[in-house]
């Protein structure tokens, strides 16, 4: 994948998380904080940030919890360490957080 490549899958993804989170209703901040960066924040402050990686043609999760790395298999943006789908992880964390479900899928 190129680089143009890239960023259009990424754009595409974040747009896709914000869609979701205007829906979700959950108590919580969000806002592009720069270009390819999402920072999600909850009413006690805590924050996920969601960032694209051009360098390594990533999607970087950054919670509490870790830090995780996405990356695209062709179909899915998949995390590197147990090919868990970026869309499901990140519903579970926001749903945990929240304690609101969160369905980003």
């Amino acid at each position: 994948m190129n680089d143009s490549e890239f960023a259009a899958r990424a754009d595409a993804a974040l747009t896709s998380i914000e869609a979701g989170l205007e829906a979700s209703g959950a108590d919580l901040d969000f806002s592009m904080v720069s270009e390819g960066v999402l920072e999600i924040e909850f009413s006690d402050g805590a924050k996920i940030i969601v960032n694209r990686h051009a360098a390594a043609q990533e999607i970087w999760v950054a919670a509490r919890s870790g830090g995780r790395h996405f990356r695209w298999d062709g179909e899915n943006w998949l995390d590197t360490r147990d090919s868990g789908e970026l869309m499901a992880v990140l519903s579970a964390l926001l749903s945990d957080k929240t304690g609101v479900a969160i369905n980003l899928t």
